[in-house]
């Protein structure tokens, strides 16, 4: 099939996308550039966004990202880091839209409902995940290393229909099944020639069944403000919520990040195509806006790595001549330190951009000692709950340490422990009101009234100082999560299961710095009268009921917990103490 062939087939199919965006394609919009001429700063302190007001078309997701796939048909639109297995975006297209017209016929996926996917990064990911939107489903996506117990209370909490994994995760998705006491279509990805479960379907088939109907697709209705994505976070506090994210708070983070001021990608042409290696894992909300459905809607070229090792990751950079690397802190640290890290690995990269927790602008420096050069560096702040981004440092930004004022469309408000607003130079807690801030978490109102003001502001829980042109240093977090490897780990979750220890009367954990991992949870134990047991004892407790990053292997006894009078833990107290 030569390139106008192509073309021509890939305009026929986009029923849903050319319909509703041949209107938007023609507006010049996108391109428009307004910058605020007054301070960022209002009367009432409130910093207002100095970039674009953001303008999306009345579409889904699933449209926002195909709109300019006639542009780009035969460009690769994912693969493999280690084994070359990819699509162009024509095959993820098509692939894709088989895939979610049989989730409709074989499966019963109706508009709205949940679908699961357990996966690491493998380029069918991104096809899944459009399958998925193409049948009017929501993704919920969940961390491939998570034990059954954790896995069972997310579909059960998300109320899945089915999931798709790996053969190898099967049975941990049968033995959560047995706990939760569901049973739910598994569907597994093909990755080699081995057999696939038995009572479970095939992806690969899914997807290639040239006599699928697709005509089933014409019967999903869904509109901007429907929720298309469903990962799970544990907000401010507590045990993991689900974050209900609209196709318009995706589409709108982004447009925010396509801001000429802001954007860190080229126009995909006949002789180019920006190349974005997949390393922070798809499932989280970073990964998922800003490489994949961001990434897929410019025509960019996603190389999925499935297992982190640092030298894969470094030989990929240089062999897919990576030029736009999106990292967090510890990959930072990572390519600062690894002796296979040289200018030659970062020879054709242009950007790195950080974001999942703060950096210092010292390691921002060590970076460039191994690279020979001044690779420009960007510094970005969000949550899971804000889809993500909220404040990105701009292009020519030297201020490495900062993440810059709000994106466009978006306010932020400092504020003290009365929610008063504070001024430049001041210290306090970050709201957030924008189009990319979620609709709330899941059948918790309990959680939306804690996380919520009165008047719709976003309580982030971190703690940040933003200067009189409004740029936004992130000091510390005001919640209690830990970040470990740029992933989330409540305390709540491994108190809980180190007080069901027999021996175990009460716990605290926090988070405590690690070289590689940037955290890593320290447990405060108090045995029961009478009772004795080891460290090692009350550690494999733990971590075999939960993912390895998760895993408590620093425990000190003490007699008591200190609290508050209202039965917090007072965790500042433990850390002056005892780090």
């Amino acid at each position: 099939m030569n390139a106008a062939q192509s073309r021509t087939m890939v305009a026929k199919n986009l029923f849903t996308v050319n319909r509703t965006l041949n209107s938007v394609k023609q507006s010049s919009k996108y391109a428009s550039v307004v910058i605020r001429k007054h301070s960022v700063w209002t009367e009432d302190r409130v910093i207002k966004s100095p970039y674009k007001e953001v303008e999306l078309p009345n579409v889904s997701l699933y449209n926002y990202v195909w709109q300019n796939l006639d542009r780009w048909p035969e460009r690769t639109a994912s693969v493999c880091a280690v084994t070359g297995r990819g699509y162009t975006y024509e095959q993820a297209f098509r692939l894709s839209n088989r895939f979610g017209a049989n989730l409709r016929t074989k499966f019963n996926i109706c508009d709205g409902d949940s679908v699961a996917v357990m996966l690491p990064n493998l380029p069918d990911f991104p096809l899944i995940a459009m399958g998925i939107l193409a049948a009017g489903g929501v993704i919920t996506s969940i961390n491939p290393i998570y034990t059954a117990h954790e896995v069972q209370r997310q579909l059960k909490m998300s109320v899945a229909k089915a999931i798709v994994t790996l053969p190898e995760i099967v049975p941990v998705i049968k033995e959560a099944f047995k706990i939760a006491k569901i049973n739910i279509p598994i569907i597994v990805v093909r990755t080699n020639n081995n057999p696939i479960p038995e009572g479970t379907a095939l992806f690969n088939e899914l997807s290639e069944d040239i006599h699928t109907d697709k005509s089933v697709l014409r019967q999903v209705s869904r509109n901007p403000n429907d929720i298309c994505f469903l990962p799970y976070s544990s907000g401010t506090t507590g045990l993991p919520k689900g974050v209900e994210l609209s196709h318009r708070n995706i589409m709108s983070n982004c447009e925010q990040i396509n801001d000429p001021l802001l954007s860190m990608h080229n126009e995909t042409t006949a002789n180019h195509q920006d190349c974005v290696i997949g390393v922070l894992p798809f499932f989280h909300i970073y990964a998922a806006t800003v490489l994949m459905f961001h990434k897929l809607s410019i025509g960019a070229k996603l190389v999925a790595l499935a297992k982190f090792q640092s030298e894969t990751f470094l030989k990929t950079i240089e062999k897919q001549k990576t030029n736009i690397l999106m990292v967090a802190p510890p990959l930072i640290l990572m390519m600062a330190s690894h002796p296979a890290s040289t200018e030659k690995i970062f020879e054709h990269v242009d950007v790195v951009c950080s974001g999942a927790a703060p950096l210092a602008a010292s390691d921002v420096e060590r970076l460039f000692q191994r690279t020979k050069r001044d690779i420009e560096f960007r510094q970005g702040y969000g949550l899971t709950e804000t889809s993500p981004t909220v404040s990105l440092s701009p292009k020519g930004s030297k201020r490495y340490e900062a993440t810059g004022p709000p994106i466009g469309s978006t306010e932020i408000r400092i504020v003290d422990s009365d929610l008063n607003n504070l001024g430049p130079n001041e210290t306090g807690e970050i709201l957030v009101r924008g189009p990319q801030v979620m609709r709330g978490y899941r059948d918790n109102p309990q959680a939306n009234t804690e996380s919520f003001t009165a008047d719709g502001w976003f309580r982030t829980g971190d703690l940040a100082v933003a200067d009189e042109e409004g740029t936004i240093t992130v000091a510390d977090r005001l919640k209690e999560l830990i970040k470990v490897k740029g992933f989330q780990v409540p305390p709540a979750e491994l108190e809980s299961l180190l007080r069901e220890h027999p021996s175990v009367n009460d716990a605290a954990v926090i988070g405590v710095p690690h070289q590689s991992k940037g955290e890593t949870p320290k447990a405060f134990v108090v045995l029961k009268d009478g009772h004795k047991c080891t460290e090692r004892q009350i550690s494999e407790f733990v971590n075999e009921k939960v993912a390895a990053y998760k895993h408590v292997d620093d425990i000190t006894f003490i007699d008591s917990i200190p609290k508050s009078a209202a039965g917090k833990i007072l965790r500042r107290v433990l850390k002056d103490k005892y780090c």
